[in-house]
């Protein structure tokens, strides 16, 4: 998280905007089940283990640093982190364990009070702290059980206990990021650094939760440390931003030119939507990863932006163009890549897919005669779905050809022009749509094809 992936900026950017406004349906489903959860938890512990005697002034400077430790948020996909372990294991130490998890639940709700007062964060918000804090029931039910005091646990106990508080919050929350934002496991995995920083806290939280009997405001001692530590987060948060907003800026601008296409040739601009369109489906089926979409996405959209620069009376000529006609148009792909290259950024990977999407699978395509694995990916599905869209619709040089004509010129192509298994996924995706429900695959039909393909020299390529 470091340094975040597509993916993560995406989750990331979800969540900056899901704070400023109110749960879904779904998250507030796994709220009310978050809430009832833990408050029949806290119930049990209070069963198990009655609370007794224990340090007010501790207890309440622990539970003042834990307030302050919650307003300290580093930016996480599926939320924030906050470096609540220098107070939780003081209030572990001070408090009566079996309250313990419902005094978290608390202080996490008046640490966000501020921004709920002042309309930066919706007060349904607040329903999701009992969530956040079944942290804490984990280590709380391991004394419980043990009816062992923290003070007085060994080495043993006090790594059960930690490692009780991870395995607790990850099943939590885990379980409510699938249900609510239908995040993926492994997503969620890549976001467990977070543990790592709790775990380094704790050697220090430690050595102040001893000290709390003698020196019950000790913890207090912990709040310069943590005003360094938010420090960090405000520039890590400006920098996340920053990022975010970096990436809109570029898909703004790629937008922009989709439109620009679209007004200078409004069969192209069209044309480019529809093979977004079949791409995307085409990529899933090809299980494609987050950032390979979004290059496909915008390279699809895309990859005739070059054809600005060529003259209309080419590009809608009628009929089969002339040698020197043929050259001109073929520099639409390296125009194009021109033009993204100046954008910068991710734009830079989409370039060099627009200049590929005219590439061959057998080396025999422009402008670089590149073949198979040496095209990047993104470019030999955009060919596929560029050509199967071109046969598909009416030209100024043809009108639109039948499925089973377009089927069979993508078979008998498949090998040469095109890459087998993105032909295989396309044409799964388009049989899935019902498109090919009558078509004719007879040899009369592929015959038919060629000669029409003949007619001009990009009839299958856009």
């Amino acid at each position: 998280m470091l340094d975040p992936n597509l993916e993560e900026q995406e989750l990331l950017a979800d969540t900056f905007q899901r704070d400023h406004s109110g749960l879904t349906r779904a998250e507030l489903v796994a709220a009310w089940l978050d809430t009832a959860g833990f408050l029949l938890a806290v119930a049990v512990l209070v069963l198990i283990r009655p609370p007794h005697g224990f340090s007010l002034a501790a207890t309440l400077a622990s539970s003042a640093v834990l307030v302050v430790a919650a307003r300290v948020e580093f930016d996480t996909p599926f939320g924030y982190t906050v470096p609540v372990q220098l107070g939780f294991v003081p209030l572990l130490f001070s408090a009566p364990v079996a309250v313990v998890p419902l005094v978290v639940a608390v202080a996490l709700a008046i640490a966000r009070l501020p921004e709920v007062l002042v309309g930066e964060v919706q007060p349904s918000r607040l329903l999701q702290t009992a969530g956040n804090s079944w942290f804490a029931v984990g280590p709380a039910a391991v004394f419980a059980l043990t009816g062992v005091e923290p003070e007085n646990a060994g080495a043993g106990l006090l790594l059960a206990a930690l490692a009780a508080q991870f395995g607790a919050d990850f099943a939590i929350s885990s379980l409510r990021f699938s249900t609510s934002r239908g995040a993926r496991l492994r997503s969620q995995l890549r976001d467990a650094w977070v543990y790592g920083v709790d775990a380094a806290l704790t050697g220090v939280a430690l050595v102040v939760a001893e000290s709390t009997h003698d020196h019950p405001l000790v913890p207090l001692a912990l709040l310069p440390l943590l005003g360094l530590i938010a420090l960090f987060a405000k520039e890590r948060h400006e920098r996340l931003a920053s990022l975010i907003e970096l990436n809109n800026a570029y898909r703004g601008t790629a937008l922009v030119l989709g439109d620009v296409v679209e007004a200078d040739d409004g069969y192209t601009g069209e044309h480019c939507k529809s093979v977004v369109a079949l791409a995307l489906e085409v990529g899933a089926a090809m299980g494609l990863n987050a950032e390979q979409r979004r290059n496909l996405e915008f390279a699809a959209l895309l990859h005739d932006v070059g054809k600005i620069a060529i003259p209309k009376e080419i590009v809608n000529k009628p009929g089969k163009l002339n040698p020197e006609e043929w050259t001109l148009i073929q520099t639409h792909t390296t125009e194009g890549q021109k033009m993204l290259d100046r954008v910068g950024g991710f734009m830079h990977d989409v370039g060099i897919i627009v200049r590929s999407h005219h590439e061959r699978w057998d080396g025999k395509g422009y402008p670089d005669s590149l073949a198979g694995e040496d095209i990047p990916l993104e470019a030999r599905i955009i060919t596929c779905c560029d050509s199967w869209n071109a046969m598909r619709t009416n030209r100024s040089y043809r009108k639109a050809l039948p499925p089973a004509v377009a089927l069979a010129e993508m078979r008998a192509n498949s090998g040469t022009q095109f890459d087998p298994r993105v032909v295989s996924a396309l044409l799964r995706v388009v049989e899935e749509s019902g498109e090919l429900v009558e078509a004719d695959t007879s040899p009369a039909a592929a015959t038919s094809a060629q000669d029409q393909a003949a007619e001009r020299p990009d009839v299958t390529v856009g």
